[in-house]
């Protein structure tokens, strides 16, 4: 790895620090060559550090370790993306990221449903709201629903028009994300059972 460690005249490149599970970025820090070969041969991330101004391993005082995974340099290779697996809360203030943000897997888009999906059970307007309206009627009718859905995606699926097959698949997902919920869960506990089978 040709790190170009001489474009910063303190010999520094900018870490960032990733968790390899939950693609959340965790801190930033910065390294000398040194520091990369003692990450490397430890499989600890090691920084240099600017304030004591020597080699610091991430957690070497509070057992907060940051478990190297992977490292990737960028395209002007002055700078580090390190995957880890951080044992703990990464932000010397005791939170996941130096950013205080939770350090949870998340999908985007589906997550955003979930949370409205969420907020929308709990204000439990069934005049105004479908997923409250649903979930008025109980688990059974949220389950027959899905049930419904996935009947239709398999009808749509053996036609040939490809925007009925995506509608379908769309209320499937929509609905399941609301059985989940009945029955106090979310899409993550399911990703946490395939990931338990991943060989």
């Amino acid at each position: 790895m040709n790190v170009d460690f001489n474009k910063n005249p303190d010999g520094l490149v900018p870490a960032i620090i990733q968790d390899a599970s939950t693609n959340k970025i965790l801190m930033l820090g910065y390294m000398n060559d040194d520091a990369l070969q003692k990450t490397i041969s430890t499989q600890l991330v090691t920084f240099f550090s600017r304030t004591k101004q020597r080699l610091w391993t991430k957690g070497e005082e509070s057992g907060n370790v940051l478990n190297l995974v992977d490292i990737k340099l960028d395209c002007d290779s002055d700078s580090l993306l390190i995957k880890v697996n951080p044992k703990g809360p990464t932000c010397h203030k005791g939170t996941d990221t130096c950013w205080n943000e939770t350090n949870k897997e998340t999908y985007g888009f589906i997550s955003n449903l979930e949370e409205t999906i969420e907020s929308r059970i709990k204000a439990g307007d069934s005049e105004k709201s479908y997923v409250a309206s649903l979930f008025a009627k109980g688990i059974n009718k949220i389950a027959q629903k899905v049930g419904e859905e996935a009947v239709e995606v398999v009808i749509e699926a053996k036609d040939d028009n490809d925007d009925l097959f995506l509608d379908e698949s769309a209320d499937l997902l929509f609905h399941y994300l609301m059985l989940l919920q009945a029955k106090g869960f979310k899409l993550n506990d399911v990703v946490s059972v395939l990931k338990s089978r991943e060989k």
